[in-house]
């Protein structure tokens, strides 16, 4: 149901032209293949370059594709610096010393993620690692000689002849999307010499190492990790750090008996310049899993002390030291907005360093300060804005064809229902007039605790331009408005949510926007859970698109990846089977359903499997409700194949184009 992944294509090059001659044109299907997808900043040591990365979906070969690219910033120039068609290349980091830059890439053999090395102008790169598994994570050690890296050890083998073993299993937590079943598999720690390409497996044992960072000093290893006997029965994970050497003894500095740093979150502890101190992120008991909201911890190296610092009721990510050590960076998210912040570590104290309706992703400091801010807004796709002296400064231009489109209208908007307000993202047409009322999609975001921002978002600008009203309303169990807003759905899902969204299209409606004949609604993972929730709660709506969606968690308990999250949020089914029942509403009521229904989901999804869509296409099949299952091959949770990506939308449309628009 979590999930963090962005559409990215090819780029149409146009002819330049004067601001009287510019012909704009309406977004259409095929511009999903226009789409650059920028990611990973990196600045180099002097602060003068940054690396990073430009994807695209390459249409020929029907595979995503992925470049490092350079920015040289006082020239304000830009460049690709590794490029292949068929290879892909991603989490570039520059060496301590300036001299190479690292990062990771299809293994020429088997197509495994390993690491490579090239020198920093981008010559002789070359593949360092040839690690069974592939490479998780890694961070430069500061000699610039060694790497730190997390992978899986353990597992069987094939035999002789190639085969696959039997897969036995044993423990409580078995399957995981894009990794399988975790037979016998442990995420360890190992160092690498790039000189000689050796890698020495430092931490053992039948626990999971998560995200290493080395302390500036070369002293130490910080990773997260857990502390407990059956680690995968909770949430509890821990902050630790070690010697960087084999054999070395673990050392827990984290105190919190509850979340110290997701695994999921991709965030990894961040040491302070001088290596005495750990910044990291905190969550909640493990019972609230996703709900609580990520807090910032620093502990003292010497003494073991955490502190817990500018305690606000919204989210942190990605922590990252000022070079005196006096503040930490870190973005953080507000109502349908996150920006980058500055937070003082004696007196906790934020200064957000932007503002406004935009969405940042990532980010990366120099040692003097300045800042590589990767950000979106509503008719931008993520670029590069260097954040300097309280300006930031667009540096990249990899979705420049857009000037030549004209894009849909983007309003927020908000309501009150049940005495809280309820915020909301729509999209028009760009020709919208006044009073027109409209066929209306309502987007439900995945989840269940994310929301929408004020992002772009190229499927809503495909609809607006076929003249739809995209709607996403940010219910009650979205982040974005503090804990109790977020848990307002715990062991309730389909609830208050669903509540939410009925009165968000009442408040449509009587804004004269939305056309109350022509609604559907649609959403991908807890987007499709809830809008089974809602065509099973409401009949309102005439057309619907359940993605990677379930509802019969009678039926999923155990075959997807979230057995932990299930006990922990519901209990057991045996001991609770009143909480299954309730969260199994729409397919246990499913012939209250009468909209007709949309079911698509990927094959090899561990996450959100394939058997919820299957189980709610055959409960309306039997109903005699119209409907249909698309199920995408050999894809997960996140499909990354262009030409399924093209057909998705392609049905939604028809879809939504045959049920809501007039038809001649």
């Amino acid at each position: 149901m979590k999930t963090r992944s962005i559409l990215c294509l090819v780029l149409i090059i146009f002819a330049p032209l004067s601001s009287a001659q510019v012909q704009h044109r309406s977004m259409s299907l095929q511009d999903l293949s226009n789409i650059k997808d920028v990611s990973s900043p990196a600045f180099s040591p002097n602060g003068n370059d940054v690396v990073y990365v430009v994807s695209n979906h390459n249409l020929e070969i029907d595979l995503p594709n992925s470049d490092i690219w350079h920015l040289k910033i006082d020239e304000n120039k830009t460049e690709k610096l590794k490029a292949s068609s068929v290879k892909n290349e991603w989490d570039p980091k520059y060496s301590p010393d300036g001299q190479m830059i690292a990062y990771l890439g299809d293994d020429t053999g088997d197509g495994t993620a390993q690491i490579f090395i090239m020198n920093s102008d981008g010559s002789n790169s070359r593949q360092i690692t040839d690690i069974e598994g592939g490479i998780l994570n890694f961070d430069w050690g500061p000699d610039s000689e060694k790497i730190v890296l997390t992978a899986f050890a353990g597992g069987p083998k094939p035999n002789r002849a190639g085969t696959a073993p039997p897969i036995v299993i044993d423990r409580f937590q078995f399957k995981e999307d894009w990794y399988g079943h975790l037979s016998g598999k442990r995420r360890h720690i190992f160092i690498l010499n790039i000189i000689d390409q050796k890698a020495v497996q430092i931490t053992s044992g039948e626990k999971d190492h998560w995200l290493p960072a080395w302390s500036p000093d070369g002293n130490w290893i910080a990773f997260v990790s857990k502390d407990s006997e059956d680690a995968d029965r909770n949430m509890d994970t821990n902050v630790f750090i070690m010697k960087p050497e084999e054999g070395a003894k673990a050392r827990r500095i984290s105190h919190f008996e509850g979340t110290d740093v997701d695994p999921y979150w991709e965030s990894p502890p961040a040491w302070s310049p001088d290596s005495k101190k750990l910044a990291w992120l905190q969550s909640g008991e493990s019972k609230w899993i996703y709900y609580a909201t990520w807090q910032l911890t620093v502990a003292d190296i010497e003494t073991g002390t955490n502190k817990n610092i500018a305690r606000i009721d919204r989210n942190f990510y990605l922590p990252k030291w000022s070079s005196d050590g006096e503040n930490i960076f870190a973005l953080v998210e507000q109502d349908r907005a996150t920006w980058i912040a500055s937070i003082n570590v004696k007196s906790g104290d934020i200064n957000y360093l932007n503002n406004g309706k935009r969405f940042a992703l990532d980010y990366d400091v120099s040692g003097d300060g300045n800042i590589m801010l990767l950000d979106s807004s509503d008719n931008r796709p993520f670029e590069l804005f260097l954040v300097k002296d309280g300006i930031d400064k667009k540096l990249t231009n990899h979705n420049d064809w857009l000037d030549h489109v004209e894009l849909g209208i983007t309003r927020p908007f908000q309501f009150m229902n049940d005495g809280y307000e309820i915020s909301g993202i729509m999209t028009l047409p760009a020709d919208y007039k006044q009073g027109q009322k409209l066929p209306t999609i309502f987007r439900l975001h995945g989840g269940p605790v994310y929301q929408f921002s004020h992002e772009f978002m190229s499927d809503w600008q495909i609809y607006a331009a076929s003249g739809f009203a995209v709607v996403g309303i940010n219910p009650r169990g979205s982040s974005g408005k503090g804990f109790d807003f977020a848990k307002a759905i715990y062991a309730d899902w389909g609830n208050v949510d669903v509540s939410d969204i009925i009165a968000g299209s009442e408040y449509l409606i009587s804004e004269g926007i939305t056309d109350p004949d022509r609604m559907g609604v649609g959403g991908w993972s807890y987007g499709g859970i809830l809008t089974n929730y809602v065509i099973s709660s409401d009949t309102r709506f005439k057309a619907a698109i359940s993605g990677a969606g379930a509802s019969n968690m009678l039926g999923m308990y155990g075959h997807d990846q979230y057995s932990r999250e299930y006990e922990l949020e519901l209990g057991t089914p045996w001991d609770n089977i009143e909480a299954y029942q309730r969260v199994s509403f729409p397919f246990l009521n499913a012939d209250k359903i009468k909209t007709p229904t949309l079911f698509q989901c990927a094959e090899n999804d561990f996450n959100v499997p394939c058997l919820g869509a299957e189980q709610m296409y055959q409960a309306l099949r039997s109903l005699n409700i119209d409907t249909k299952l698309v199920i995408y091959p050999d894809q997960h949770h996140g499909i990354t194949v262009p030409s399924y990506l093209n057909d998705r939308m392609k049905r939604n449309l028809d879809w939504y184009n045959k049920y809501l628009q007039y038809q001649d």
